[in-house]
C-alpha cells in the first residue's frame, strides 16, 4: 500500500445541513461532481478530497453497526493556518456557522497556537499555526 490518504468521509447524519455548514459556514465549495449524486458531498482539499456522507449508509457500506450516541470518536482533522490571526478568523467563522466551541483557540505547550471545534455532527477540527511546520505558497505543510 502506497503511504497516502486519498478521501477522508464523515458519517453525518443530516446531509443538507453538513453541506452548508461547509459551504455556506466555513466558504469551502463543493466539487462540481458532487452535483452527480443525491447522497454525498465532496470537497477537493489540495490533494485530499473531504466527502460528507450519510452515516448510516456509511456504516452499511462497511458492513458495520454505526456507534450510539456521540463522545470522542478517537479521530480529530486538522486545518494548519499561517499565522494567530487566521487561528482566530477561522474559529469565529465556525462558531457563527454552528460549530460548538470545544477548545478555544490558546499558545500551547509545544510553541504554537491551536483550538477545537466540533461540525453539526460532532466531528473534531484542530485549527492550528504550528511554527514548526509552515506551509508553502500552495498551503502544503513543509514536514521533513
Amino acid at each position: 500500500m502506497e503511504q497516502r490518504i486519498n478521501i477522508i468521509t464523515l458519517g453525518i447524519s443530516d446531509l443538507e445541513k453538513s453541506r452548508d455548514f461547509y459551504e455556506s459556514g466555513l466558504g469551502w465549495k463543493p466539487s462540481p461532481i458532487s452535483d452527480n449524486y443525491k447522497d454525498i458531498v465532496f470537497f477537493k482539499l489540495g490533494t485530499l478530497v473531504l466527502s460528507l456522507f450519510p452515516r448510516e449508509a456509511l456504516a452499511e457500506d462497511a458492513k458495520t453497526t454505526p456507534p450510539a450516541g456521540g463522545g470522542f470518536g478517537g479521530i480529530t482533522l486538522a486545518h494548519n493556518a499561517r499565522d494567530k490571526d487566521t487561528v482566530d478568523r477561522i474559529m469565529e467563522r465556525a462558531a457563527k456557522a454552528g460549530a460548538t466551541i470545544t477548545k478555544p483557540a490558546q499558545n500551547t505547550s509545544w510553541g504554537g497556537y491551536s483550538g477545537y471545534f466540533a461540525d453539526p455532527d460532532g466531528h473534531l477540527w484542530e485549527i492550528a499555526w504550528n511554527p514548526y511546520l509552515p506551509l508553502d505558497e500552495n498551503g502544503v505543510l513543509q514536514i521533513p
